[in-house]
């Protein structure tokens, strides 16, 4: 597998490890990721870093991977850091690294590419329109597998992939996992009471009483994006971050630079819900908007109200995407209870690079039980579907 200067498939290519984003130029790497995930972007991945939020410091040091051609010009890219824990990643390894350790071996420091605390699908072989992209692909995979090798390292591992890419990486020799979000789909609705005529009458029913009940209990619930997002209504989500995240975890992953860059260079992708009580924010949602899917990410509150979470989260965002057109809703992990708000679970994908044969050999067979299982639930799930069976 190639690593370092190479050339095959019609095209010449090397690969770097960049200590920072900040060493790609923004527009070379934006024209590998493209538009259709803002999370993606250079401008997200680079508030993420520039706000301080990804550091040494904070676990993740980055070492992203760069792909150029014979003349300099970047054809692909993939974030990349190696990390010191598993905290902010959402495909849980805590197990493996617990019992690598107690047999002997160092788990940690590991590579993961990922967006950082954020469990969004989409690609992570980022690719320049018009080359070829399986020779690129191999590249960048071959970049991994031999930074893990010159590390010497456990593992290497890319979270929440598309499914082509997810099987590109089997391809490489990297062991294959699965897991479960919920997502909603845009079937052409005209509107909200169009998506609710596909429930089933109950289900129909509980949405329209839980819409009814926040309607009717002196809130005002705003949609702001881009220059509509001023800085006290950063001030005010970040207070809801910070509440909620405590409650949570304890500690929180993101600081208040980071919401300030995101409103800086992500303006127009940025849906914030605001829930008011008599012009006072007492509760958010944080959005953002790709190509054709509307992407729900953090939410706080410093007052509970009830249905307020599935109003602002859920609902809202529904009323966004048929607004907008947008394709799907994706309101990330855990959480059943919003399928009986029209979020269906589909599978998620992930990819690992175990170095040691007798961890690699334990973690593949964990990991056909697991696909099994993951495969089960998301078909007993599909079964308890609020959709009408004819719609």
């Amino acid at each position: 597998m190639p690593d370092g200067d190479d050339t095959g498939g019609g095209i010449e290519a090397a690969v770097k490890v960049l200590p920072g984003i900040g060493d790609v130029d923004a527009a070379d790497w934006d024209a590998c990721a493209g538009t259709a995930n803002p999370f993606l972007s250079h401008a997200f991945l680079s508030a993420l870093e520039d706000s301080g939020a990804v550091t040494a410091e904070t676990g993740w040091l980055p070492r992203h991977l760069v792909v150029e051609d014979a003349g300099g010009r970047v054809v692909g890219a993939m974030p990349l850091y190696l990390k010191g824990h598993s905290y902010g990643e959402y495909v849980f390894d805590w197990g493996w690294a617990d019992a690598y350790e107690r047999a002997g071996g160092q788990y940690f420091p590991k590579l993961l590419s990922a967006v950082p605390f954020t469990p969004v699908p989409g690609p992570r072989m980022l690719v320049r329109p018009g080359v070829d992209r399986g020779r690129v692909e191999e590249v960048l995979a071959g970049g991994v597998v031999g930074l893990v090798d010159r590390l010497g390292i456990s593992s290497a591992h890319v979270n929440f992939l598309p499914r082509a890419q997810w099987e590109r990486f089997g391809e490489f020799g990297f062991l294959q996992r699965t897991g479960l979000q919920y997502h909603w789909s845009n079937a052409g609705y005209a509107d909200f009471d169009a998506f609710l005529a596909a429930l089933s009458s109950r289900k129909r029913k509980a949405i329209r009483k839980e819409r009814r009940e926040v309607a009717e209990s002196g809130l005002t619930i705003r949609r702001l994006i881009g220059r509509d997002i001023e800085d006290r209504h950063w001030d005010a989500f970040f207070r809801f971050y910070i509440d909620t995240s405590d409650r949570k975890w304890g500690s929180p992953y993101l600081n208040r630079r980071f919401f300030a860059l995101l409103g800086e260079r992500l303006s127009e992708r940025v849906l914030l819900v605001v829930v008011e009580r008599d012009g006072e924010p007492v509760a958010g949602a944080l959005n953002l908007i790709g190509d054709d899917t509307l992407y729900g990410r953090n939410w706080g509150c410093t007052e509970d109200y009830r249905f307020l979470h599935f109003e602002a989260c859920y609902y809202q965002a529904i009323d966004f995407a048929i607004e907008r057109g947008l394709a799907k809703v994706e309101a990330g992990a855990q959480g059943p209870h919003k399928l009986q708000r029209g979020y269906l679970p589909v599978e998620t994908y992930s990819a690992h690079l175990i170095a040691d044969p007798r961890l690699r050999e334990a973690v593949a067979d964990f990991l056909v039980r697991e696909r099994r299982q993951v495969t089960r639930e998301r078909q007993m799930l599909e079964a308890e579907s609020p959709f009408r069976k004819d719609a």
